[in-house]
């Protein structure tokens, strides 16, 4: 203490005083939190146009890779989005006469009035420079990045009513360069319509839905074409107009060449559709194939656990039993409990075990839209009871049969047992005036034509996956007019050297032509 005093008192005495002893000790953070709010907004700021570049490019060189990394990018900066963000990046991009900016300043309502010019030009990096002729690249992306900001804000109306006027808009568009920016923007376009109340709205955007595919179908844009379809097919499907979504299957046909995610959502609806209309085989071939084109990260687990939910059913249905490893599984473990009691039920060919299960999660079911199609399982309980008594013993009464499954007479036992020897179910032989069904012997399986249709089907999907992945692989875009080009110039060079050998205009010093 003795020792800050001497030095206090020299201090004074000197007149060396501590230049922030009249500094608020709090003050230095709060410049510093604000130095840092400013160095983020202006890396978000340069991040946004950024991409721009990246959208000349492939305009200039036609690729689309480059707008594929802009849309990337995208769902990493959707989280950093602010309406002042989007407001100085909007200003600096378009001139003032420039037709969007009004949609734009509607949809972001005050921002553009608090935002501050002088601070925004400060912000942005000094690279960027405003674009008197704005490319319709760059005009969609900042649509659909106000697309975004109102979806994340749960601004639902007034999205609707942009998205609206964004793809009245694009519709009268026609650059292919516009192709994947234009399959986002309708995504988005139904997503706003869908989040809002009731069905009605999702019902309206049918007709421009409807046109839009028409016209990417006329003009091959297969990105806005694979988009629509399965756009469509969810809207029919969240109305229960499974007859409409049958005959757009029928008669648009899906693009081969589309994004991988596209394809497996497109599979899972079409076979939600065909077990809707009892075809089981179908639609089980379309969920296996969702489940094994659909991404295995954690991003894609909601669609993950919905494609294998209803697959899980169908397979019930179809008399099959699910493979346990699929329940083990760290993704799936917890969402599908309800399923693994459902298949427990149906394996043991218990009526009572089944309905307590059914009546346990039917709010679960309900939920995951597969509660109707359960409903469908008590016949097929039956006949895995049946099945199960068909091996236990060689000779049962049909009083038996019906004791142990429930039922109320003999003769719905009856008619059971005959329809599952007819159907295939079990190899057995029903005594009508005796009243007991005896089983036949178990045939070995590999000397039937069992094994040899199991193989076929595997090297059938080797053989689909083969050519499937031969048909994405990608080729640098327009490589062939190079070498047409270069084969051009050597041609040209080579008639040029002729021309010069028959003039005579070479000399001797220009090389030897023993040859010649």
């Amino acid at each position: 203490m003795v020792g800050e005093h001497i030095i206090n008192v020299v201090r004074k005495v000197v007149g060396d005083e501590d230049p922030m002893d009249g500094v608020s000790a709090t003050s230095v953070p709060q410049i510093d939190d604000e130095e840092q709010r400013l160095r983020e907004r202006s890396a978000i700021i340069n991040d946004i146009t950024a991409n721009f570049g990246l959208l000349e490019r492939a305009v200039a060189n036609f690729d689309a890779r480059f707008t594929l990394r802009v849309l990337r990018s995208l769902n990493t900066l959707r989280k950093r989005f602010t309406a002042p963000i989007l407001a100085d990046v909007i200003k600096k991009t378009f001139p003032p006469s420039h037709p969007s900016l009004q949609s734009l300043e509607s949809a972001l309502g005050d921002s553009f009035e608090t935002t501050n010019d002088d601070d925004a030009a400060m912000e942005i990096d000094t690279d960027s420079r405003t674009l008197d002729a704005v490319l319709p690249e760059v005009d969609i992306y900042l649509h659909l990045a106000v697309q975004v900001y109102l979806l994340d804000s749960k601004e639902y109306e007034k999205g609707a009513k942009f998205s609206d006027e964004l793809v009245r808009r694009m519709h009268r568009m026609n650059r292919r360069t516009l192709d994947s920016l234009a399959a986002k923007v309708y995504f988005y376009y139904a997503m706003f319509n869908e989040c809002l109340p009731g069905s009605a709205a999702s019902i309206a955007i049918r007709a421009q839905l409807l046109a839009s595919l028409r016209t990417a179908t006329l003009r091959k844009d297969v990105d806005t074409q694979a988009t629509i379809i399965v756009l469509l097919l969810r809207n029919y499907l969240s109305t229960s107009h499974i007859s409409q979504a049958d005959l757009l299957v029928t008669h648009a046909a899906f693009p081969e060449s589309a994004a991988n995610n596209l394809f497996a959502r497109y599979s899972y609806y079409l076979g939600r559709i065909r077990a809707i209309q009892l075809d089981y085989s179908s639609a089980h071939e379309y969920l296996i194939s969702a489940t094994r084109k659909a991404p295995q990260v954690a991003v894609a687990a909601g669609f993950v656990q919905a494609a294998n939910k209803l697959n899980i059913v169908v397979e019930l249905l179809m008399g099959d039993i699910p493979e346990r490893s699929i329940f083990r599984q760290q993704m799936l473990e917890k969402p599908l409990r309800p399923y693994l009691a459902l298949v427990r039920a149906v394996r043991i060919g218990e009526l009572d075990a089944f309905q307590n299960t059914v009546n346990t999660y039917s709010e679960a079911f309900k939920r995951d839209g597969t509660y109707t199609l359960i409903l469908r399982l008590r016949q097929n309980v039956i006949k895995t009871g049946i099945r199960m008594m068909s091996i236990a013993y060689s000779k049962i009464s049909l009083r038996d049969i019906c004791v142990r499954l429930r039922l109320d007479s003999e003769e719905s036992a009856e008619y059971i047992v005959a329809k599952a020897i007819r159907d295939g179910v079990i190899e057995a032989n029903l005594n009508n005036e005796k009243g007991y069904m005896q089983s036949k012997e178990l045939t070995d399986v590999y000397a039937t034509k069992e094994p040899q249709d199991q193989f076929h089907e595997r090297i059938k999907f080797c053989m689909q996956l083969h050519n499937e992945c031969v048909t994405a692989m990608r080729f640098p875009m327009n490589q062939h007019r190079l070498e047409l080009k270069n084969a051009q110039e050597a041609r040209e060079r080579e008639r040029e050297l002729v021309k010069e050998i028959q003039s005579g205009d070479r000399d001797d010093d220009d090389g030897d032509f023993e040859g010649i």
